[in-house]
């Protein structure tokens, strides 16, 4: 008399062999985070730390500091999150999102968005920031459902100026400035 030693938790898979390795991938779905998490830290240290930093240099603390620090970070967090999904650990389901599943996709806010955005990746440099910046925002608060043409534009500019001046003026990274360069 024969017997299979298969457990029942584990079926057979499409090929006739036990779906074990398949059922442990899926428990620990959440490795797959932290391999981009450690992938986009190693990305953002060694992007870091090879910038050419001699021109907006001004001080102990330069423009290397932040993206070191965040690179630093990812890297942490995904060790952190990696040791606690092989002890068990599982990421808890959203249960207070408002939103219906089995809705489609906004895929006309997604494409004004995208093409917000890569209408001013394309208008910085011809334009400079202050302007290709004010269309940003204002693009993307229209795309988002903001309805106030009196009012948003205002605050587009505000925003975009504010922006301009603190990166540019205060903490000495150059930004386009376009036909405004003369103004501010």
């Amino acid at each position: 008399m024969t017997t299979t030693t298969e457990s029942p938790s584990t079926p057979p898979d499409e090929h006739g062999s036990g779906g074990s390795r398949r059922t442990w991938l899926r428990e620990h779905s959440e490795l797959g985070v932290c391999v981009m998490l450690l992938a986009l830290g190693v990305l953002v240290l060694t992007d870091a730390l090879t910038m050419d930093v001699e021109i907006a240099q001004r001080g102990p603390i330069g423009p290397r500091t932040v993206p070191v620090v965040v690179g630093i970070g990812l890297l942490v967090v995904a060790v952190i999150l990696a040791v606690d999904v092989l002890r068990g650990g599982r990421g808890e389901a959203e249960g207070g999102e408002d939103i219906d599943l089995s809705e489609p996709a906004d895929w006309r806010t997604v494409l004004l968005l995208a093409g917000v955005f890569l209408g001013a990746a394309v208008l910085i440099e011809p334009l400079g920031f202050p302007v290709a910046g004010a269309l940003l925002f204002w693009g993307a608060a229209y795309a988002l459902g903001s309805r106030h043409p009196e009012r948003d534009p205002l605050i587009a500019a505000g925003l975009s100026l504010i922006t301009y001046v603190v990166f540019n003026n205060l903490l000495g990274v150059p930004l386009p400035g376009g036909p405004l360069m003369g103004v501010l």
